[in-house]
């Protein structure tokens, strides 16, 4: 490991909290050549309506606006990051089918960027945007600071995840026997609880047992909800 990759590593582990976390990754934005910085995590629950945490030092009327227009929802580099961990870089390309959109966001400064997304925390989706208003992003810049930029985004969400996760997706530190993951695997796949106390030759009381307990430990209202919380923290 370089120097720098384990200065950087000291600097977000030391800090006592999220905003000082994120002021830092700021900061090392800064260092690349970055003016503005946003880190979004994208919990997968509740399925119906995720939910979305930001912390960014973008323009503040933009991020009234962002919120109040719900722009989250077409956004083009939000949907990239949900079905891909590649990095992208903002062109006119990317913003073609949302031009009004792109406008607007480059009257507030928001001109030219990069992002990718992380994936490493069960559940949710992390994305480190890196912007700045003036000087494009050139194949040679790119090319000499690719590697620092994945770093950064990669350890940014390692160290705010790691804070935010515990207050916002409680039941991901859930920790569940392995009879209660064996029955809402087999709940999972449509299995009666008849049907599985036939498979694990167990009684069905035994296996209710087992289903409301891990209810419980996941913070949800019925076997349905259970088996999809446990899937989707990889717990299945």
């Amino acid at each position: 490991m370089k120097a720098w990759q384990e200065t950087q590593l000291q600097a977000l582990q030391t800090c006592d909290s999220e905003h000082q976390i994120f002021q830092t990754i700021v900061s090392m934005g800064a260092e690349l050549g970055f003016d503005y910085c946003t880190y979004g995590l994208r919990l997968a629950l509740p399925l119906s309506n995720p939910k979305i945490v930001k912390k960014s030092n973008y323009p503040t009327a933009w991020q009234a606006q962002y919120q109040t227009r719900n722009y989250c929802a077409i956004d083009p580099t939000v949907k990239h990051a949900l079905r891909s961990s590649l990095p992208i870089l903002w062109t006119d390309g990317l913003f073609a089918s949302t031009s009004d959109f792109w406008e607007e966001a480059r009257s507030f400064g928001l001109r030219y960027g990069w992002a990718q997304s992380m994936r490493d925390s069960p559940g949710a989706t992390g994305m480190l945007t890196l912007a700045r208003s003036d000087e494009t992003l050139s194949e040679t810049e790119l090319a000499a600071k690719a590697f620092k930029m994945a770093w950064l985004a990669q350890n940014a969400h390692i160290a705010l995840s790691r804070r935010l996760l515990p207050k916002l997706l409680p039941e991901a530190d859930t920790k569940l026997s392995n009879r209660e993951i064996a029955v809402l695997r087999w709940t999972a796949d449509g299995k009666t609880a008849g049907e599985i106390a036939s498979i694990m030759k167990i009684t069905e009381r035994t296996v209710n047992f087992h289903i409301s307990n891990a209810a419980t430990k996941l913070n949800a209202a019925n076997k349905t909800s259970a088996a999809v919380k446990a899937a989707m923290l990889g717990f299945l």
